[in-house]
């Protein structure tokens, strides 16, 4: 290696060539970094006023030697291309600012040319000191030969312009020496550390160690790197024939989340960071002919990519419409699984038929869970577990046993009856989520609703409206006597119904005259809704009156309307309300057979629970084969019991098993090559288990245990099942637990707030029977010191059955019944608002922060 500090002028001058080897990324800074250097630039000139000998260090010029021959040097840009070619444009704006303005001294102009831009002796591309990338090429050519076509995007074109505007801003007519400051600044001022890697040395191990430990670039980048090294001297055939077409289709940013999604089918759990070292380890042992079929391929899927960005491009029309409606739902995490579903047609393993059905389950599982407002962080682990789940046989009702099986919340038609109704859908997802439901449903709303014809005032563009609610966010004086005739035969107060459906999906439409029909009496709204192009507005309109009637009429007819639409899960219906699948625990202990065991957590993972509601449920029940379900080591739970009215009461579990065939060690312990896996286990019951979860396995320990060993105690298996689901939840939000000390061991949900260095804590779980709300400790807990956001917290959770927190108990700690949570739907509805809570603590701190 040969290290020495240079000025840009050296580096320029003379018989030689800078060329950026196809392994690098395109020019790409912004005005962000051209007005840092401007800034540095003009420092430094004023600077060199009254100390000439001044320099600005400018980073490192990372050289390997190429070609020497009579003619110069050839030099491959390893690192600092960005720089050199941004200087580089910078000379070129100097030279033509001369030219501009001093017209009467072409030798000024030709001086800077022919010095520092091109060699006058040679001929095309070698005459130029620096040679882009290819793909920069054509716009730096026209830039050094002053014939720029400024109709062609260039991000090298744009630094010229801004380059240009600046010399002449900076171009005082008075002071003939402020341009040529400028120019001594750049070429004497600007400095480098010029590293230039000479003999054998590995040229691409240099680049990697510059910017892959110091992310100087992106994932996607360095693994393009790496393929054009390895693609070695057919690197142009690779670059003009297979990757400069995907580089044209696809932006830098698909272009590196393609490659990520290429390594999530084969390792879901990959991060982004791990594009490059996982992709890199994966084509290590390829020889050149297995690195070019690669490029082959991630072409073929830029081409897949490309039609999932713009579906116009598909040539199937249903296929096409599906590809719309997910790509407006608006999250990345689904490209993993529309791309897995167009990458299985395109290797002619399924017909677009499968693909459009595919799609339209994919559509009706968001729909359905924003509907029930389930939460949206877990899209991402379901959607990038789903082709390894779907094993080799992939199919669509493959795809719909993936969501319904685990916790995907995957709505049933009796969640999304009940959430229509109950949910408050103005809050659920994101704005143009909620609103592109209610678009779909406009979609579906049967023209009979338009009766007679009539001349609508409001088109039916949907772009153009909003969500509007009928029954308005402001009661006027109308309003509340039109409510309080129809709660005169059901009871209630107004607030209170107010609060219970104003926010709901039933009470909610489209319109684009959202400010003129605000909380008008709904005899004037319906005139209004009557006149819309809206389907849905004119089944609103029907109605002579709006209240809490009309809304329940108006949610029967739409969760009907969307079970229709969108299909399911499969059914379920040994779940109970926990959602613990108890027979298939039942028929997985009945299936293991005698001379074999299994452990808790290999049933409750079949059973879609955890070891812990698990041996308590076997503990009561009369379950045959219980005997055979041993702890994790091999050994018999202390706490075994034969159940009530067993035939086996008083008979030796270990004498049992060993007349059964199972080998115990000294120590009792059953032999693990008898032990059944969860695999093997729910084969043998005709299913194929993939948990997306690990379960709770009997080594867990700890305060854990021994507070859920107290809840096991005293709460119904359901109970004990739901305080498990809801710790594993919070654990997924971002908090921890604590457990205390005391006789009875409480569980304290705790969430770090490194911003502030504190802790914030919503929720003490005690196993003797309550769930306390920790109104008292939050008083001193910004944001939540507000009376308002602790009354928020109240109100989300009394809208949760079972829960009743009274108003006056925002400076103490109210409790609701744990057995609360028991409820699959009422848990999933606590979920929610910790969801919430932990969202508004984030908000918060990172306003905080800033």
């Amino acid at each position: 290696m040969d290290v020495q500090e240079t000025r840009l002028r050296e580096v320029l001058q003379g018989q030689t060539q800078y060329r950026v080897p196809l392994y690098q990324r395109p020019y790409s800074w912004t005005i962000k970094q051209l007005e840092r250097l401007w800034a540095d630039i003009l420092e430094l000139a004023e600077t060199h006023e009254t100390s000439p000998a001044t320099t600005h260090f400018t980073g490192s010029l990372v050289l390997s030697t190429g070609q020497i021959g009579p003619n110069g040097t050839e030099f491959l840009v390893v690192d600092g291309q960005q720089r050199l070619t941004t200087l580089s444009i910078l000379v070129a704006a100097l030279r033509d600012h001369y030219a501009e303005t001093e017209p009467e001294n072409p030798a000024q102009v030709a001086r800077l040319e022919e010095t520092f831009l091109v060699d006058r002796f040679k001929q095309g591309d070698d005459r130029l000191k620096l040679l882009p990338t290819q793909a920069d090429r054509p716009a730096y050519r026209s830039i050094i030969a002053g014939a720029i076509d400024h109709s062609t995007p260039s991000g090298l074109i744009d630094a010229y312009r801004f380059f240009r505007t600046k010399l002449r801003l900076a171009d005082d007519p008075d002071d003939p020496h402020d341009i040529p400051r400028l120019e001594g600044a750049v070429l004497n001022g600007l400095v480098f550390v010029a590293i230039t890697a000479k003999g054998e040395d590995n040229v691409y191990r240099i680049f990697e160690s510059l910017n892959n430990t110091g992310m100087k670039l992106t994932q996607g980048d360095l693994l393009r790197n790496y393929l054009f090294m390895r693609a070695g001297e057919r690197g142009e055939e690779v670059y003009d024939t297979w990757w400069l077409p995907m580089q044209k289709i696809l932006s830098p940013s698909d272009l590196e989340a393609l490659f990520w999604i290429d390594l999530i089918w084969r390792n879901p759990d990959a991060k982004a960071g791990d594009i490059y070292s996982g992709q890199v380890d994966r084509l290590r042992h390829l020889d050149q002919v297995g690195i070019i079929d690669e490029v082959k391929r991630f072409k073929r899927l830029a081409e897949l990519f490309a039609i999932y960005r713009d579906p116009d491009q598909e040539s199937d029309p249903e296929v096409a419409k599906r590809l719309r409606r997910v790509k407006s739902w608006g999250i990345g995490s689904m490209d993993v699984l529309v791309l897995f579903w167009l990458r299985l047609r395109d290797d002619r393993r399924i017909g677009s038929a499968e693909v459009s059905d595919a799609l339209h389950l994919i559509e009706s599982f968001l729909v359905r869970r924003i509907v029930v407002g389930a939460p949206a962080n877990s899209l991402p682990r379901i959607f990038n577990r789903a082709s390894t789940e779907l094993g080799d046989a992939p199919s669509v009702e493959a795809l719909r046993r993936y969501f319904t099986v685990g916790r995907k919340f995957f709505a049933t038609d009796a969640q999304i009856a009940d959430a229509v109704l109950k949910k408050p859908f103005y809050y659920q997802g994101r704005p143009h989520q909620r609103k592109t439901v209610l678009a779909w449903l406009e979609e579906a709303t049967p023209i009979t609703w338009l009766g007679v014809e009539r001349q609508a005032r409001e088109h039916a563009d949907i772009s153009a409206t909003s969500i509007e609610h009928v029954m308005p966010q402001s009661l006027s004086p109308i309003w509340r006597d039109a409510i309080a005739v129809q709660l005169d035969d059901e009871g209630g107060s107004v607030d209170e119904a107010h609060e219970e459906f104003l926010h709901t999906l039933a009470n909610l439409t489209l319109t684009a005259y959202n400010s003129e029909l605000s909380n008008r009496p709904f005899t004037e709204k319906r005139q209004l809704l009557e006149a819309s192009g809206l389907r849905m507005n004119h089944e609103i309109a029907s109605r002579t009156d709006w209240g809490p009637l009309e809304i329940r009429a108006r949610g029967r007819v739409l969760s009907e309307r969307i079970v229709s639409m969108w299909a399911g899960p499969l059914a379920d219906t040994d779940a109970d309300d926990s959602g613990v699948r108890w027979k298939l625990a039942i028929d997985a202990v009945a299936a293991i057979p005698a001379g074999r065991w299994a452990s808790y957590g290999d049933v409750a993972a079949v059973a879609g629970t955890h070891p812990v509601p698990l041996g308590q449920f076997l503990a009561t029940k009369q379950v045959p084969g219980a005997h055979r379900v041993l702890q994790i080591t091999g050994t018999v739970s202390p706490g075994f019991t034969w159940g009530p009215d067993s035939p086996n009461e008083g008979v030796d579990v270990h004498e049992l098993l060993s007349q059964e065939g199972l080998e115990f060690d000294a120590d009792g312990h059953a032999s693990a090559d008898q032990r059944l896996r969860v695999s093997e286990l729910a084969e043998s019951i005709g299913l194929s288990v993939r948990s997306d979860e690990e379960p709770l396995t009997e080594e867990d320990g700890g305060d854990r245990n021994a507070f859920l060993a107290q809840l096991a105690a005293e709460q119904a298996p359901s109970t004990l099942h739901g305080v498990i689901e809801l710790l594993n939840a919070w654990e997924r939000l971002g908090g921890r637990v604590e457990f205390g000390t005391g006789n009875e061991i409480s569980c304290i949900l705790v969430l770090e707030r490194p911003e502030r260095g504190k802790t914030i804590s919503p929720f003490v779980i005690y196993p003797y029977g309550s769930i306390e709300v920790a109104f008292q400790y939050l008083v001193n807990r910004a944001p939540f010191d507000e009376p308002e956001l602790r009354d928020a917290l109240r109100s989300r959770l009394n809208a949760i059955t079972g829960i009743d927190l009274a108003a006056d108990r925002l400076e103490s700690r109210p409790s609701f019944p744990v057995d609360v949570i028991a409820s699959r739907t009422a848990r999933d509805q606590v979920v929610e608002v910790l969801e919430w809570f932990v969202n508004e603590v984030a908000t918060y701190d990172s306003e905080f922060a800033a």
